[in-house]
């Protein structure tokens, strides 16, 4: 639990298309079919999606959903281009909802507020909707907003907060811990972890960001 123009995007964030249909004989129309997978930025048009998913994955689980509804719009105003949902066939199936922060560790202050000159991405939640879960999507998901974060000259490392039982998850994707967390919910308390993100020139160079 976190608390957690296609061709000016980076590589990995551009649109991964159905295969084509086969050639069509003259006079025949293609059909029009939606991508089978993409990865873009989230905007608020997507945020009751997201909050869907968000309900559905937490309160079953903790009791509490790190974004409300309204904090979902809050973000996706402010720093649509932290976030990153992944679309399968139009239809949201995972996303990744972060901002800006501008501490050493996280206070409950970074709850609610994007930092515009901060370094540090504050990943408030990665959610995955039901019918696609124990399929790998949420580290692959959280490996392609790394990559993309190496491509933001501004940002030194992502943050986030999880439960205990979720840090071998984070590990994995290359965080590290950094603490308990001073930010609790409820009876719930966290670990924070982070992940370095920056010194990747090379990456930059060669990734077409």
């Amino acid at each position: 639990m976190c608390m957690s123009a296609v061709s000016a995007l980076p590589f990995f964030l551009k649109p991964l298309h159905a295969p084509l249909d086969s050639p069509v004989s003259p006079g025949r129309q293609r059909r029009h079919t939606l991508p089978a997978s993409e990865f873009r930025s989230l905007n608020t048009e997507d945020a009751t999606s997201v909050f869907e998913i968000e309900r559905e994955a937490f309160i079953s689980v903790s009791g509490e959903c790190p974004l409300h509804l309204d904090e979902v719009r809050h973000f996706l105003t402010l720093c649509p281009e932290l976030s990153l949902g992944w679309f399968v066939e139009g239809r949201l199936v995972a996303f990744i909802i972060g901002s800006l922060w501008d501490q050493d560790r996280l206070t409950n202050d970074a709850l609610t507020l994007h930092k515009p000159h901060g370094t540090t991405v504050h990943i408030h939640v990665l959610a995955v909707h039901r019918t696609f879960r124990q399929q790998g999507k949420g580290s692959i998901l959280m490996w392609r907003y790394l990559q993309y974060l190496r491509c933001l000259p501004y940002v030194r490392r992502a943050v986030l907060m999880c439960e205990d039982f979720l840090v071998p998850f984070y590990q994995k994707s290359g965080f590290k811990v950094h603490g308990p967390c001073e930010i609790t919910v409820g009876p719930l308390t966290f670990i924070e972890m982070q992940c370095p993100v920056r010194g990747h020139a090379f990456m930059r160079r060669n990734s077409g960001c």
